[in-house]
């Protein structure tokens, strides 16, 4: 059985000392990424603009891709409804530059209605959202690999555009984060290097079979989508934050539920350490490749 990566998802609501900091110490702890949120304020599940900010993830990945020198640095995910894709594009060769390769630009399609609402951007129904968000991606794609890009779109138009990276430098890995079985796990056959989910075991491996179907229906072979997921994980009730948490137990335990992601083909678990301080992260952190990994043979 293939190794199984370890990811950390980082708190954006941290300070930016916080991020890096942390960012430090869990790369020198064995993890294989580091993961950030693209969401301006925390979500509450209205268009109520109450709420901590968080920092642009971004920039945090610029300052980690210039600090923090091993590790893949990711988006989970950059939402299409903030950038236009053009600029997304740019942002993106930006950071993948400064950190000499290792960014993993994860996209989706938007849904926080908070932020939206208090910036005045439009998100739109479900329908309207995974349209522009596939025009986007023609957009986005066209300019990370192709000589020139012309797209004209209902919602993006681009004429000529010249590639936003060197031909010869290395390509970005693109994710999509996306769960919807009719229409976005398509979309992640069509586009994605690499696909994200909140699941538990039983969960992924359905959504991985489906997204599999997709991937017969387009001649993917479907070896070639890297899998990740997250699940919040409160070892012995040391929960980050309020909230409850999806998987949760004992060490033996919690080595028994990723066991079960890793046998249906799980290729990275990402630990969220976002709903907490920096230093409730860093404990659970510390158990995670302590206790957890050690076990994970």
């Amino acid at each position: 059985m293939s190794t199984l990566a370890i990811g950390a998802w980082l708190g954006t609501s941290w300070s930016p000392d916080e991020v890096v900091t942390v960012g430090r110490e869990v790369e020198a702890a064995g993890y294989d990424g580091i993961w950030l949120a693209d969401h301006f304020m925390n979500n509450t599940g209205t268009e109520e603009r109450s709420g901590s900010r968080n920092l642009e993830v971004f920039g945090l990945l610029a300052g980690l891709a210039t600090t923090v020198p091993r590790v893949r640095l990711g988006s989970l995910v950059a939402s299409m409804t903030y950038r236009h894709p053009a600029v997304l594009a740019n942002i993106a060769a930006t950071v993948d530059g400064l950190s000499g390769g290792r960014l993993v630009l994860g996209v989706g399609t938007g849904w926080q209605l908070n932020e939206h609402a208090a910036y005045g951007l439009p998100l739109g129904p479900p329908r309207e959202r995974i349209d522009r968000f596939v025009e986007g991606l023609d957009v986005l794609t066209g300019l990370l690999r192709d000589d020139s890009t012309t797209v004209d779109g209902g919602y993006y138009t681009v004429s000529d555009a010249p590639r936003v990276v060197a031909a010869d430098a290395p390509r970005t890995p693109l994710l999509i984060g996306a769960s919807g079985e009719r229409r976005m796990l398509g979309v992640v056959a069509r586009y994605a290097d690499e696909w994200n989910c909140w699941s538990t075991p039983e969960l992924f491996a359905h959504k991985s079979a489906v997204l599999d179907e997709h991937c017969a229906r387009v001649g993917r072979d479907p070896r070639t989508i890297r899998r990740s997921t997250q699940a919040i994980i409160d070892i012995d009730g040391e929960g980050l934050g309020p909230g409850s948490a999806v998987v949760s137990g004992s060490v033996a335990e919690i080595v028994d539920v990723i066991g079960r992601w890793r046998e249906a083909g799980l290729d990275e678990l990402i630990v969220p350490g976002i709903r907490g301080t920096a230093d409730q992260a860093r404990r659970l952190f510390d158990r995670i490749m302590g206790e957890i990994v050690p076990q994970l043979v």
